[in-house]
């Protein structure tokens, strides 16, 4: 009887590692199809898999982070990655902005014209001067934007990136948003996302995707 068990036990942990592997299968090819499935002009609706309708996109005028003004139209002409976060952001930002400036050492040449935006979804605390500060350690092709409250929370909001003010028990605040890195080809077009929880190497494979499109 004992041994009847270990046997089923067994299989059922062999059926586990199987329909774990089928599944992560199945997630790298439809992040695959995602990016490949063609491109979607910034401020054009688009449709996610669920069926429910998202805007990708629109135009804006902010501030870089160098003090210059800045506008969507900084988004084409070169492949890019925008991430949306906030210089008091305790883990997350900081372990994704390292993320990206790694994959474009790791990139090589591929990267001769990739650029990254980190677009501050706090723009109260993050002043220009302090953005640059902050990116400053990162790769030298990411690029800080700020600006006033009204213009960030409608460019968040064109690309979908939940942003919310969280008040906090010594009567300071943090900022919850989403973690996505939104990637454009060089002509503008949103071509998919990954996040700090990915796969390095589909990470990678995603950036050099875009930078041959």
């Amino acid at each position: 009887m004992k041994t009847f068990r270990y046997i089923l036990w067994a299989a059922v942990g062999l059926a586990a590692l199987v329909v774990g592997a089928m599944t992560w299968v199945m997630g790298q090819q439809r992040a695959q199809t995602a990016l490949l499935s063609g491109p979607q002009p910034i401020a054009q609706s688009t449709t996610d898999q669920a069926g429910s309708g998202f805007m990708v996109g629109a135009p804006f005028s902010l501030i870089e982070a160098n003090g210059e003004p800045i506008t969507e139209a900084a988004f084409a002409g070169r492949p890019t990655v925008l991430f949306f976060g906030f210089t008091y952001c305790p883990e997350v930002c900081p372990v994704s902005l390292f993320q990206v400036s790694t994959l474009l050492d790791e990139m090589g040449d591929e990267k001769r014209d990739l650029q990254a935006f980190f677009i501050s979804v706090d723009p109260e605390r993050d002043t220009p001067e302090s953005l640059e500060s902050y990116i400053s350690p990162f790769a030298h092709n990411i690029r800080g934007i700020t600006g006033d409250v009204a213009g960030i929370e409608a460019l968040a909001q064109a690309w979908s990136i939940h942003v919310e003010k969280v008040p906090l028990d010594d009567g300071d605040y943090t900022v919850d948003h989403t973690a996505s890195m939104i990637l454009l080809d060089r002509h503008g077009n949103f071509r998919g996302t990954f996040d700090h929880t990915d796969p390095s190497a589909l990470q990678l494979e995603k950036l050099l995707l875009i930078s041959t499109l």
